[in-house]
């Protein structure tokens, strides 16, 4: 490849959007918030307004409980699902929860930073999840479908995820299972599931030990993932109403290509996923 190909191309003309990142790292010296404040510059100075959820800053409480729901009776029982829904809907919730909703509503895509710990996203980002996306909000009867057009569509979801493994662990015949199936419950069981179309995931690799040429690299293709936020083809995940999935919601016979098997199986076969 010559000199003249790796030069990143020009973008086309973006008008503004509004975006969410929502930060998860307990150090404010660490390659997490490096990547955060690189995200929320880049996309400012492309013209975008962008609000920060830095969690382990805001001292995020990471547990769903009673105090969520201020309408709830101490001498009743704690159905999650049932209390958060009535909650949302009578406008009931605990401030820092509903200022967290109120920032998924205003933003036209929503970007998740973190580390990689023991396959899944830290607790706290984990839990700002659970209190954020009640019912009423993200899910339930009384808001649109799942997987398809849901409660948050017409918004754009990228995670950007950082992880001490080689990329090649990530791999399809990797040790730890492809970077895209570690991550479906984000991608399918959060974003697509609430009506987001989620983006293929962004990775830095061997993040515990990462010379300064390495993460400049990384920062410019970032760059290039975060210049496509709006324009890049959003991960093609199969619709719960689009014809392919019988009443018990499970995939019909014949509908996959051949050979496709394991989370693959919910992906429109327009192309092959690594």
């Amino acid at each position: 490849m010559t000199e003249a190909t790796q030069q990143p191309q020009p973008q086309p003309h973006q008008p503004p959007k509004k975006i969410l990142v929502v930060s998860a790292h307990p150090d404010p010296a660490s390659l997490n918030t490096a990547l955060t404040d690189f995200a929320v510059d880049h996309l400012r100075a492309a013209g975008h307004e962008v609000r920060l959820s830095d969690l382990y800053a805001m001292k995020w409480k990471a547990t769903i409980d009673a105090d969520d729901f201020t309408d709830h009776s101490a001498d009743e029982r704690l159905h999650v699902m049932a209390a958060s829904e009535r909650a949302t809907l009578a406008g009931r919730l605990s401030a820092d929860v509903a200022a967290e909703q109120e920032k998924v509503r205003w933003a036209d895509a929503v970007v998740l930073q973190f580390p990689m710990w023991w396959f899944a996203p830290p607790a706290i980002l984990k839990g700002w999840i659970d209190r954020v996306f009640t019912s009423g909000f993200g899910y339930g009867p009384k808001v649109p479908p799942p997987y398809s057009e849901g409660p948050l569509a017409g918004r754009r979801a990228l995670v950007s995820v950082t992880a001490g493994a080689r990329e090649t662990s990530f791999s399809d015949r990797g040790i730890h299972g492809r970077l895209t199936d570690v991550l479906h419950p984000l991608q399918h069981g959060l974003f697509w599931f609430t009506g987001m179309a989620p983006l293929e995931p962004f990775a830095v690799y061997h993040a515990n030990d990462l010379p300064a040429e390495r993460f400049e690299a990384a920062r410019q293709e970032y760059a290039h993932r975060l210049d496509g936020l709006f324009t890049d083809d959003p991960v093609p995940f199969r619709t719960l109403v689009g014809g392919d999935y019988d009443h018990d919601m499970r995939l019909l016979e014949g509908v996959e290509g051949a050979g496709v098997s394991g989370l693959d199986l919910h992906v429109r076969p327009t192309a092959r996923r690594r």
